[in-house]
């Protein structure tokens, strides 16, 4: 069979789920961002550290954007002021220097979050290594080691890598040396099955921004189960449930709390501050949608990963294809800004 109509065949079988609503949990007086954590892991997406004690989530995740904003706020530089400050007339200088001080403060910011939550944060590895495997590499262990000088077990930290081919096989590296990963920057089904392949621990499927792709391309909403960012995750979860991969799912990068709500029971959902107050505020039952149990009754016909089919099925996706892109250069854009923030301090 060609490879994309293998792939719109997967797709076909894989996104019918709605039907399968699991029965809600006992919801009296629990708003649904209680009743989701009775489900769901729940990640907070932001670097803000009061949204983390107000919300309580399990984990955190952060990426080059959102250090970007938070690094702006008054109650934060004073992380960005010890970096600096630990790397003023030091043995490196200009971008090396530069480079060392944004890893740092990346670090400074995890270690923050980590007095909060009780497991685990993500730490996003530049993404202008998105295409360099023996930089990706050494970027992880760096990170690794400087939460591990700091007296913070690697368990606790999953390192971010974009979901490129070269990121994929960077992050199988790191997982074989007992670091985990959290492959981001993923919107399609053969990004998920390469990652789940490699054995990394857990991906970040980009809901809103495949809803902001279709809605765009097809200049129309999207609700519910028929949101094409939702059912792309639906689809990733019962192909990784039904072929017993243990790589962990999170749904990620959402528009709405509609978005949230249809991928109740996903391994784990990592939501923005707008959106978990939203939640909290919400008291209407709320359904489980996603069950490992069910996945097992569908019909999956595996899809290859070998970098051949990748590369073709990804370019195959236009969607996949424009969003990665396009999300890789933002968050390169982002670091650079940091960076450049950052050379002006060191001097």
């Amino acid at each position: 069979m060609h490879f994309g109509s293998l792939a719109r065949t997967v797709l076909a079988n894989l996104t019918p789920m709605s039907s399968a609503t699991i029965s809600a949990p006992a919801a009296a007086g629990l708003s649904q961002l209680d009743q989701l954590k009775k489900l769901t892991v729940v990640v907070a997406d932001t670097g803000d550290f009061e949204t983390m004690r107000q919300f309580m989530p399990q984990d955190a995740t952060t990426n080059p954007s959102l250090i970007l904003q938070a690094s702006q706020k008054p109650e934060y530089q004073h992380l960005v002021e010890k970096a600096v400050a630990e790397h003023k007339g030091g043995p490196l200088s200009g971008p090396k220097a530069a480079e060392s001080t944004l890893d740092r403060i990346l670090v400074l910011f995890g270690l923050e979050i980590l007095k909060i939550v009780p497991g685990r944060v993500s730490t996003e590895v530049d993404a202008r290594l998105s295409f360099d495997v023996e930089g990706t590499l050494a970027k992880g262990r760096k990170l690794i080691a400087d939460y591990e000088r700091a007296g913070i077990s690697r368990e606790r930290i999953l390192i971010k890598v974009a979901s490129t081919w070269e990121g994929i096989r960077a992050a199988e590296i790191l997982q074989k040396e007992g670091i985990n990963c959290n492959l981001t920057l993923l919107f399609s089904l053969v990004q998920a099955v390469a990652c789940a392949e490699a054995k990394v621990q857990l991906i970040s499927p980009f809901v809103g921004r495949i809803y902001d792709w279709y809605k765009k391309a097809n200049a129309r909403e999207y609700t519910g189960a028929e949101d094409p960012g939702v059912a792309s995750v639906v689809s990733i979860y019962n192909y990784y449930k039904k072929h017993g991969h243990r790589t962990e799912v999170m749904g990620a990068s959402f528009r709405n709390v509609g978005q949230i709500t249809e991928l109740a029971g996903c391994d784990l959902l990592t939501i923005s501050t707008d959106l978990l107050e939203k939640l909290a505020s919400t008291h209407e039952p709320l359904a489980k949608r996603l069950d490992a149990e069910a996945a097992q009754n569908l019909n999956v016909p595996k899809i290859p990963s070998d970098e051949k089919s990748f590369r073709f099925l990804l370019n195959e996706d236009a969607m996949a294809t424009e969003k990665t892109a396009e999300g890789i250069r933002k968050f390169a854009a982002d670091s650079r800004k940091l960076e450049s923030q950052v050379l002006q301090a060191i001097g």
